[in-house]
C-alpha cells in the first residue's frame, strides 16, 4: 500500500507545516466517498479521503478542510461547518470550504413525461395514474407525451 503511506506522510506533513501540530492518528483512503472530499471520524480520528481527489491540485486545501476538523475536535472547540471557530481557523490556513466536483454525482433518468391540458410539461422518475392524478399548478388533466 505507498499510496497510503504516502498519504500518512502528506497529512502529517500538511498538519506541521499549517497548523504547527502533529497528526497521530491514521488517514486512509475510501473508495467509497463519491462526492465528498474526505471525512473526520469522530469516534476514533481517523480521516477518510476520496482517492479520485488525489491526482488534483487543491488535494492539499481537501486535506487541510479535514484537519481543521480534526485539531478543533481534540481541542474541545467548535469542529462544525456551521462553527466560527471552524470557519476562521479554515480561512487562515487556506482549506477548501467545500469539496470540488469530480463529476461523480448520479444524476436521474427522468424517463416519464407528461403534458397538462394547458401546456405545463411535467417529467417523472415514476409513472402517474392519469385517471386519478392532475397537474399541481392548474388542476388540469395530464396526458402521457
Amino acid at each position: 500500500m505507498p499510496e497510503q503511506v504516502a498519504l500518512q506522510e502528506r497529512v502529517e506533513q500538511v498538519s506541521l507545516s499549517s497548523f504547527g501540530q502533529p497528526f497521530r492518528h491514521v488517514a486512509v483512503f475510501n473508495r467509497r466517498l463519491q462526492t465528498t472530499g474526505g471525512r473526520y471520524h469522530l469516534s476514533d480520528h481517523h480521516l477518510d479521503f476520496n482517492p479520485k481527489m488525489a491526482k488534483r491540485a487543491d488535494f492539499d486545501a481537501v486535506i487541510k478542510h479535514e484537519l481543521c476538523h480534526y485539531h478543533l475536535h481534540l481541542a474541545g472547540r467548535g469542529y462544525r461547518h456551521r462553527d466560527q471557530d471552524f470557519k476562521r481557523l479554515l480561512q487562515q490556513v487556506g482549506g477548501s470550504r467545500y469539496a470540488p466536483d469530480v463529476g461523480a454525482r448520479r444524476t436521474v433518468q427522468r424517463k416519464y413525461h407528461y403534458l397538462c391540458e394547458n401546456g405545463h410539461s411535467i417529467d417523472r422518475v415514476r409513472p402517474v395514474d392519469v385517471q386519478r392524478y392532475r397537474c399541481g399548478r392548474c388542476r388540469g388533466r395530464l396526458y402521457p407525451r
